[in-house]
């Protein structure tokens, strides 16, 4: 193998480990703010026994009633997601998911339930997280320091994240609702996408579709800036200032 295969090849392994760490990082710091707006999303009313009063209110009664871990309830499924080599490390989710298989099959009503949701709100976010970044980011000028570098794409990722969120979370809303407890044991309430927005509209109200939207906003809007961190700074820094100086991270 040539220098320059090599030199090929440990670049992409840099870019491999520095993107599966960006998706890794993320999970163990923002799964906590994943958790309370999903929490926040599935109760329906005042007198649920799952409602919260605040975001602060949210924190004390998980950490009191389920400690430490319950803030990472469910975090083996995006783990999973972000670094598919740890799937076969982790039987416990392979296990649930072949339970639900078994019991309610592929389809929309069994593993794939929600599914229609899902695409929506990844859709609708991915189309204004790169529409608005890549315009922005064209307009800003970009800044010899690296350090006013960093923080003009961090900001820009942050807005990005934000503006992102506050369009797709009906769709999250509706995603949490098809996927989580029926209001009547055995009855299926919530089904498509559409229908479960304007059932949680005509009995809710409008606000209702914008519920965890304050945990969703500060778990999305600094992921960006942390996936920046991992994909760009890291490699950076692992060829021991291999750029050169004065140059920016485009």
């Amino acid at each position: 193998m040539s220098k320059a295969d090599r030199g090929l090849l440990r670049e992409a392994s840099q870019q491999v480990v520095a993107g599966g760490s960006a998706g890794l990082i993320e999970i163990c710091l923002m799964h906590p703010l994943d958790v309370v707006k999903t929490r926040f999303q599935i109760q329906r009313c005042a007198t649920d026994p799952n409602s919260y009063k605040s975001l602060g209110d949210s924190f004390r009664m998980i950490f009191r009633t389920e400690g430490l871990f319950g803030f990472y309830k469910g975090i083996l499924p995006p783990i999973l997601a972000e670094t598919p080599k740890r799937a076969v490390k982790q039987p416990s989710t392979l296990g649930y998911a072949r339970q639900i298989i078994k019991k309610e099959g592929l389809g929309l009503r069994g593993l794939n339930k929600g599914l229609t949701a899902t695409l929506g709100r990844h859709g609708a976010f991915n189309m204004v997280y790169f529409g608005f970044y890549h315009n922005v980011k064209n307009i800003i000028p970009v800044n010899k320091d690296p350090t006013l570098e960093f923080l003009r794409k961090f900001g820009i990722g942050f807005l990005s994240g934000t503006m992102a969120s506050v369009i797709n979370i009906p769709f999250d809303v509706a995603k949490s609702r098809i996927q989580g407890p029926q209001p009547v044991p055995g009855e299926i309430k919530y089904r498509t996408c559409f229908k479960t927005m304007a059932t949680v509209y005509q009995e809710e109200g409008i606000l209702a579709l914008y519920k965890g939207l304050l945990p969703k906003i500060m778990r999305l809007g600094p992921g960006p800036g942390l996936h920046f961190i991992s994909n760009v700074q890291v490699p950076a820094t692992s060829k021991g200032g291999g750029r050169e100086k004065g140059k920016t991270f485009e």
